[in-house]
């Protein structure tokens, strides 16, 4: 059995106990995505060079994503308002007042939108709007995931600017 096939079996044993793990740290929605996130991490480093403790290297690996998304998502909340939606304008019991509060966030949202760079929009826009994952962007756009941050990142700094 090779090494590489060896170590897949030693991760697929400890996905169970993985997935348990990341529930635990950013709930039931995300730890599958992040355990298989974990697995791939750990398998690309066993391509490049000997991994000794693989349980231990999963484990580790994982317990960096949860704290990466944690981060991420505490960067998210600081720059949006909680709990608004576009069903808020269509809401027909909606107060006037508040329907108006929204319609005028939304207004500034994709005014603010407009100001960033074509590409910036377009990751911001796949991140927050079509939900999907920094991977999912990167293979789309075929450029790194650390692009991707980078975008998001300046993305929401112009927008927080923009919005102020």
């Amino acid at each position: 059995m090779s090494f590489q096939n060896a170590l897949r079996e030693q991760i697929a044993r400890q996905s169970r106990d993985l997935v348990r793990f990341l529930t635990r740290r950013v709930g039931a929605d995300d730890a599958p995505d992040l355990a298989q996130e974990a697995v791939l991490r750990v398998l690309r480093h066993a391509e490049h060079g000997d991994v000794t403790n693989p349980t231990s290297l999963l484990h580790a690996t994982a317990a960096n994503l949860a704290k990466d998304l944690a981060r991420r998502r505490r960067t998210e909340s600081k720059y949006f308002v909680a709990g608004l939606t576009i069903d808020e304008l269509a809401e027909p019991t909606a107060l006037p007042v508040t329907r108006l509060e929204a319609e005028q966030s939304v207004t500034r949202l994709f005014d603010a939108l407009d100001t960033l760079t074509p590409r910036r929009r377009e990751v911001f826009m796949m991140r927050r709007f079509e939900n999907l994952h920094q991977e999912e962007i990167a293979r789309r756009l075929g450029i790194s995931r650390n692009m991707v941050e980078k975008h998001l990142r300046a993305a929401f700094k112009e927008l927080k600017q923009a919005l102020e």
